[in-house]
C-alpha cells in the first residue's frame, strides 16, 4: 500500500464530489488521502468500519458471506464507486462493522477518508438530507420489525388455537371416562353387596376374583378390529348371551369386543361358576372390564395431554438457554405436534429421520421459527392436501433438515425473488411475505448456515444446512 496527497481537481472528476465547492474539495483533501492498493483482500465483513473507500481508478470486487462461502455481490471498475464506513453517519444507533468484504483484482487508487471524517461531513454538510437518510433507514427497520413481530404473532395466534382445540380434546375425554367411571365403581359397590349376600361360597368367590384378573389382562391385549369384525364379533357374543339368559346383551357385547373377550373365555366364565350365577358373574365382569377400559381411557387422555405440553414447552424453549446443544429431531417433533392442528388430516407426514445424526449448538426456538415457516409454506402449497416429508441427513461437516412437499412447485418466474422481504403469492390479508426472509436470516445470518430450494411440479425441497460445529 502506498500513500500519497489527493488532488482537489481530481476528485472534482468523481461523481460522488463534483457538486462541491472548493473549501469542501479543500476539507476532503485535508482530512483523506490517496491510496495505491495492490490485488488482494481490502476489508472483511464483520470487521470495525474504520474507512470509507472511493475509486479513482482500477478494480473492485465486493462480496458477502453466506453459510461457509464468499458470494460475489459486486465487480466494477467505474471511478466514484464507493464502499466501506458509509454508514458512519448512523452513530453508535448501529454496529459499525464492514457489511461485505472488499479486495482489488489490479493495482488501484482510492481515496480514503476516515469514518469519524464521514459522520462529521453528513451532519455539517447535509444535514436535511442526513436527516432524510435516517427516516428512511430506521423507518424501513422498524417496518420490518414490526411486520416481522406481527409474523410472529400471527404464527402463534393460530398456534394457540390449534394447541387449544388439541388439548381440549384429550381433556374433555378424560372428563367423561371420569364422569362414567364414578358410575362403575357405584355399579361394583353394589354389585359386590349382592355378592357378599348371595349364595357364593369361597371357591366360587375366588374363581369370580381369577375370571376379574383375566378380564383385565385380557383388556390390555385387546387387539384392533375392523368395523365389519366389530360388527360379526358383537352379533356372536350378543347370540351366546341371549342363549344364556342374561338381558341387556346389546349392551354388554359391544364392552365385550372391544376389551378383545369371545365366545371361547365366555364358555370358560360359565363353567368357572355355577348355572346360577352365570349372569351375576357377566355382569359383575362386564363392570370390571368397563372400569379397566375407562382407566386407560383417562390414562391415554393425560398422557396426550402431557405430551402436547411438553411439545409446547420444547417447542418455546422455556426456560432453557437461548443458545444450546439440541437434538434437531426433537425440534421437528415438536413443531409437528404444535402444527398438527392446522396442518390436517388430509396431509400425509413422513418423516426420514438419520437417528444417528449428533446434536448442534443452535438457537432452538428461532430453528422451530424457521420449521414452523417452511411446513406451513408447504401444507399451503398443497392446499392441505398431499404427502409432507420431513428428513434429516448429514452432508460433508453440515446437518440437512429437508422440507419437502407435493404442490405444484414454484414457478421459475419467481423463484430468484422467494426469499426477499414483503414477497408473497399467498392472497392478500394471508401473509406478510417475511416468513422465508425471516428463515433466511435464522439460518444463514444467525447459524451461518445455509437455505435453498429445489423445485419441479409435484415436488419441492427446502434444504436447511446447519454447521455441525459452532463458529467462532
Amino acid at each position: 500500500m502506498t500513500t500519497t496527497p489527493c488532488s482537489a481537481a481530481e476528485l472534482r472528476t468523481l461523481f460522488l464530489f463534483e457538486k462541491l465547492a472548493d473549501d469542501q474539495l479543500d476539507w476532503l483533501c485535508e482530512r483523506g488521502h490517496v491510496e495505491l492498493l495492490e490485488p488482494g483482500p481490502v476489508y472483511a465483513e464483520g470487521d470495525p468500519a474504520t474507512c470509507f473507500y472511493v475509486l479513482i481508478e482500477g478494480a473492485l470486487v465486493l462480496s458477502s458471506r453466506v453459510g461457509a462461502d464468499d458470494v460475489e455481490v459486486v465487480r466494477t471498475d467505474q471511478r466514484g464507486v464507493y464502499a466501506g464506513a458509509w454508514h458512519a453517519y448512523l452513530g453508535d444507533r448501529m454496529p459499525q462493522l464492514y457489511k461485505n468484504s472488499m479486495r482489488v483484482t489490479e493495482p488501484s487508487r482510492f481515496f480514503v477518508l476516515d469514518a469519524e471524517d464521514v459522520a462529521v461531513m453528513m451532519r455539517e454538510w447535509f444535514p436535511m438530507a442526513l436527516h432524510m437518510l435516517e427516516g428512511l433507514f430506521f423507518g424501513m427497520q422498524s417496518t420490518q420489525q414490526m411486520v416481522g413481530q406481527r409474523e410472529r404473532l400471527l404464527a402463534l395466534g393460530s398456534l394457540s388455537a390449534g394447541l387449544t382445540h388439541e388439548l381440549n380434546n384429550p381433556a374433555a375425554a378424560a372428563v367423561r371416562a371420569t364422569a362414567a367411571l364414578r358410575e362403575r365403581v357405584a355399579g361394583m359397590r353394589h354389585k359386590l353387596g349382592m355378592i357378599a349376600a348371595g349364595p357364593y361360597e369361597r371357591p366360587e368367590l375366588e374363581s369370580l376374583v381369577r375370571l376379574q384378573e383375566e378380564a383385565v389382562e385380557r383388556v390390555a391385549k385387546a387387539p384392533s378390529l375392523t368395523p365389519i369384525e366389530t360388527s360379526d364379533r358383537e352379533d356372536t357374543l350378543g347370540d351366546w348371551l341371549d342363549e344364556h339368559g342374561i338381558g341387556d346383551a346389546w349392551d354388554i357385547a359391544p364392552i365385550f369386543v372391544q376389551a378383545g373377550l369371545d365366545i371361547d373365555w365366555l364358555d370358560h366364565v360359565a363353567a368357572s361358576v355355577p348355572a346360577g350365577v352365570v349372569e351375576g358373574a357377566v355382569r359383575w365382569l362386564t363392570y370390571t372390564v368397563e372400569s379397566e377400559m375407562l382407566m386407560r381411557e383417562i390414562e391415554d387422555s393425560t398422557t396426550r395431554v402431557s405430551s402436547l405440553v411438553t411439545a409446547a414447552k420444547q417447542y418455546s424453549q422455556m426456560d432453557r438457554a437461548p443458545f444450546q446443544t439440541v437434538d434437531i429431531h426433537e425440534l421437528l417433533d415438536s413443531t409437528l405436534i404444535m402444527l398438527g392442528r392446522k396442518i390436517g388430516d388430509n396431509v400425509d407426514i413422513r418423516r426420514d429421520y438419520d437417528r444417528t445424526l449428533p446434536p448442534i449448538p443452535a438457537y432452538a426456538a428461532e430453528l422451530n421459527q424457521v420449521w414452523t415457516n417452511l411446513i406451513d409454506n408447504a401444507v399451503s402449497a398443497m392446499d392441505h392436501r398431499g404427502v409432507l416429508t420431513v428428513r434429516t441427513f448429514a452432508d460433508h461437516d453440515s446437518l440437512v433438515v429437508e422440507i419437502g412437499d407435493t404442490g405444484p412447485g414454484i414457478d421459475p418466474a419467481i423463484r430468484d425473488r422467494i426469499f426477499e422481504p414483503f414477497f408473497t403469492t399467498k392472497a392478500v390479508g394471508e401473509g406478510t411475505g417475511l416468513g422465508l426472509d425471516i428463515s433466511w436470516r435464522i439460518v444463514v445470518k444467525k447459524h451461518h448456515g445455509d437455505l435453498r430450494v429445489e423445485s419441479v411440479p409435484g415436488d419441492t425441497r427446502f434444504q436447511v444446512r446447519l454447521p455441525f460445529t459452532a463458529p467462532s
